[in-house]
């Protein structure tokens, strides 16, 4: 049987401005969600998820990332991603968590964009409307604060009690205007101040 989604859901903002300063190019965020009935609700306690992963989790993903990368013009384009989930009220936390945190959903994205970076998420249960973060980072290295970015939209019919909401997130750039530096360059002066206190 066939995962049940009531509809696909993407959202797109573009960034021009940010601070009053003009950006030195646009920066694109897209999200795409699959509204999609949780397969376990309305049933007693399941022990095992892996049957339901097995048979639903790998094609969630592909659909996803076809749209995704079709919506921001390419996969070649993504510099930060990241994924969400959120369960409707009559699911458990585990079920939002069941369908992103496996190799079955997550390798489509990561093949697609030739990542080394894990994706970065949030999981979490709440009902219509409820707002939904996805937070990002740079595909290909984690280190790189300018590209911590968190997208956030919500759905106004979504989730119903009985289903998930499921989220890709990518943006073709950082930050807008990032200025804080990154992880290396803090390693880097607090050696710096050891060396100098010791000698």
């Amino acid at each position: 049987m066939a995962l049940k989604i009531r509809k696909l859901v993407s959202y797109v903002e573009e960034v021009r401005i940010e601070g009053g300063k003009d950006a030195e190019r646009p920066v694109t965020t897209v999200l795409v969600a699959a509204v999609v009935k949780n397969p376990w609700a309305g049933r007693d306690f399941v022990e095992d998820l892996q049957p339901e992963i097995r048979a639903y989790a790998s094609d969630l993903g592909a659909l996803i990332v076809e749209k995704l990368t079709t919506t921001i013009g390419g996969a070649d384009k993504i510099e930060a991603y990241g994924k969400a989930a959120v369960v409707g009220g009559a699911g458990e936390i585990e079920h939002a968590s069941a369908m992103i945190h496996t190799l079955r959903f997550g390798n489509h994205f990561r093949e697609a964009v030739n990542a080394k970076s894990y994706l970065s998420f949030t999981n979490k249960r709440g009902g219509q409307n409820t707002s939904i973060q996805v937070p990002m980072m740079h595909k290909d290295d984690e280190g790189q604060r300018s590209h911590y970015i968190t997208a956030e939209f919500a759905i106004s019919d979504a989730p119903l009690d009985d289903e998930i909401v499921i989220v890709l997130g990518a943006a073709d750039g950082g930050r807008v205007h990032p200025r804080i530096g990154n992880r290396y360059l803090d390693l880097e002066a607090i050696a710096a101040e050891k060396a100098a206190q010791q000698g």
